[in-house]
């Protein structure tokens, strides 16, 4: 399985402008500039590549724990996950944090962090993010 985007940009970097397209069409002229990257914190101003990682990091990191937590006989009601992805200039992006509030039947606390620990790991977004620090917090809602 392959899947794609393209990035279009022009300019320099800090007064250029870009637009990202998906295979999808979930994103299609997606804009994006430096300010929406480095400088405004409220994200109104466009998306960026932190963003769309946490996206996806979020998104397949759900999928996984529904996965593991159906295998254990507990499917979810609901799995509500947030990533933060920090991007440090001059160094790089340096960590994701995700954040779970489980509704899931039939399960205690315990063996709901344990399988979301398994999910974290077993998560290919996790895995291709290994050079980052991926840090989680799991609840019960």
């Amino acid at each position: 399985m392959k899947r794609s985007a393209t990035a279009k940009w022009t300019g320099s970097l800090t007064e250029g402008n870009g637009t990202l397209d998906s295979q999808s069409g979930a994103l299609k002229a997606l804009p994006y500039t430096f300010k929406g990257r480095f400088v405004d914190e409220t994200g109104q101003s466009g998306t960026n590549p932190e963003e769309l990682i946490a996206a996806a990091h979020a998104g397949c990191f759900a999928m996984q724990l529904a996965h593991f937590l159906a295998e254990n006989g507990t499917v979810a009601t609901q799995l509500q996950v947030s990533a933060v992805v920090e991007l440090i200039p001059g160094t790089g992006i340096t960590s994701s944090a995700l954040t779970l509030v489980g509704t899931v039947p039939g399960i205690d606390a315990a063996k709901f962090a344990e399988i979301a620990e398994k999910a974290k790991a077993a998560c290919p977004v996790s895995n291709a993010l290994g050079a980052i620090a991926i840090t989680l917090d799991a609840k019960l809602g």
